[in-house]
């Protein structure tokens, strides 16, 4: 499965629970998470998205130990039981 296929999923799935996912892009950033999900009740969460088993690289790591540091959710997502997995999680 790629990538593109389950990010696609992704933001359908957030869209479905009352959600958006867009695309964080920041430049001279390079290694930030992929998508800003925005979920109901002011939940905010970080998603880096991988081809089925691929690791983060370095900078990725980095930006998930900030994020992680400064109090915020980062999921890694590379699979379909990791959406379904993720859209629990945020739901509960």
């Amino acid at each position: 499965m790629r990538e593109s296929t389950l990010e696609r999923r992704l933001v359908r799935e957030v869209e479905r629970i009352g959600g958006k996912a867009p695309k964080w892009v920041s430049p001279g950033n390079r290694g930030v998470p992929d998508r800003i999900v925005i979920l109901p009740n002011g939940q905010t969460v970080y998603v880096e998205m991988k081809a089925p088993g691929k690791q983060l690289d370095p900078l990725q790591v980095r930006w998930a130990k900030i994020l992680n540091r400064m109090g915020h959710r980062i999921y890694k997502i590379d699979s379909n039981e990791s959406i379904d997995q993720f859209i629990a999680e945020v739901t509960r």
